[in-house]
């Protein structure tokens, strides 16, 4: 049903653009399928929560753990407006084991149960990066073999710990370079181009029922980057690894154009049979934001949300963080910030309106 309802949508792409900014504000009932299993989300009416389940998608956050247990505002925010989590950190290498073969899964069992409480999905995030990995592997001399084996370890007891209890995996993360070429990693030097297609084949024997993706950013248009991983998962498909879905990061800046190809990227993973999702979206700003800023980053968060809504196998539309008060953008991008679709007080922003009213467009069309 959803499939049709989005292909119809699709054909009718211009009305949906034109349309979404003229509508009004008003609250649109909760209900509908659940289309992606667990029982219904603790999310209020008219969350983005709630209007993401009416329109056929979860709707979703990255969390910050430690202001789960330390601010109330902030876990309140997570456990009500949104229907799936993303863990920030803590499901990286560097935190589930610091030390070879010594694991500590207690900030990442708290995250699945704190979902599982309050009926949330959870993406997990990630297996294999080139980043935050423990030191102890970052510094070892491993061979080919032993790191391969390394690997294989650590890709079966995160997945198997968890199995049952994660909806979609982030296996493969930033495997690619701007230009198509793939990213000079310690996987790609000591194992080759084929650790993509074994991270995939060892987190599928380890839970079958998990859908496995893989996640990059600078993919959201039709580019270099986005062709390369378009023709390896082609390539994929075809030699029946089991790769189920292509995450798009959705990292923009007001500074730069937004990618209003974005729906037509997708279209094309959606016609390997794919599944897509935005999993980490947010628009940064150069400081200090104004009206004119603001406005310019509701937009690309609504670029962002229609790409997906446009698109009938997108499942999942994940915010990285909702709130300004805990953005990763400053430390990274000195002097930009306010990428959240709230401010550091909790209050909506212009990207949560447009969030809000796009889904309440779309959840009208069910």
């Amino acid at each position: 049903m959803l499939k049709a309802t989005r292909s119809m949508a699709v054909g009718t792409a211009a009305a949906l653009l034109l349309s979404v900014f003229a509508l009004s504000s008003a609250d649109a009932a909760t209900g509908g399928p659940v289309r992606h299993g667990g029982k219904a989300p603790n999310a209020a009416p008219g969350t983005l929560g709630a209007l993401g389940l009416k329109a056929g998608l979860r709707v979703g956050t990255a969390v910050n753990t430690s202001a789960l247990a330390d601010d109330a505002p902030y876990r309140a925010g997570v456990a009500k407006e949104f229907s799936s989590v993303t863990p920030e950190n803590v499901m990286k290498w560097e935190a589930v084991e610091p030390e070879r073969g010594t694991y500590d899964w207690a900030a990442a069992d708290g995250l699945v149960d704190f979902a599982r409480k309050n009926g949330q999905l959870v993406r997990g995030h990630t297996l294999v990066w080139h980043n935050q990995l423990p030191a102890w592997l970052n510094e070892g001399d491993f061979t080919p073999k032993e790191l391969r084996e390394i690997l294989h370890r650590h890709i079966t007891d995160q997945v198997t710990h968890f199995k049952g209890r994660i909806w979609q995996w982030d296996v493969v993360n930033e495997a690619f370079d701007d230009d198509g070429t793939m990213r000079d990693s310690i996987w790609l030097r000591k194992l080759g181009p084929g650790y993509i297609a074994d991270a995939f084949r060892w987190a599928h024997e380890a839970d079958p029922k998990a859908r496995l993706f893989i996640n990059d950013y600078n993919i959201e248009g039709v580019n270099a980057k986005s062709t390369a991983l378009y023709a390896l998962v082609t390539q994929l498909r075809k030699q029946r690894v089991p790769v189920h879905g292509v995450g798009i990061q959705g990292h923009l800046a007001v500074q730069y154009s937004a990618p209003h190809d974005i729906a037509d990227n997708m279209l094309r993973f959606d016609r390997l049979g794919l599944e897509t999702a935005i999993t980490e979206a947010d628009v940064r700003i150069p400081m200090p934001a104004d009206s004119t800023k603001l406005e310019a980053q509701a937009e690309g968060y609504g670029v962002l949300l229609r790409g997906c809504l446009l698109t009938p196998g997108c499942n999942d539309f994940t915010v990285w963080g909702f709130t300004d008060a805990y953005s990763w953008v400053p430390d990274t991008f000195p002097g930009e910030g306010a990428a959240n679709i709230l401010d550091e007080a909790y209050l909506p922003k212009p990207a949560y309106g447009t969030l809000r009213q796009t889904l309440t467009l779309a959840a009208g069309r069910h």
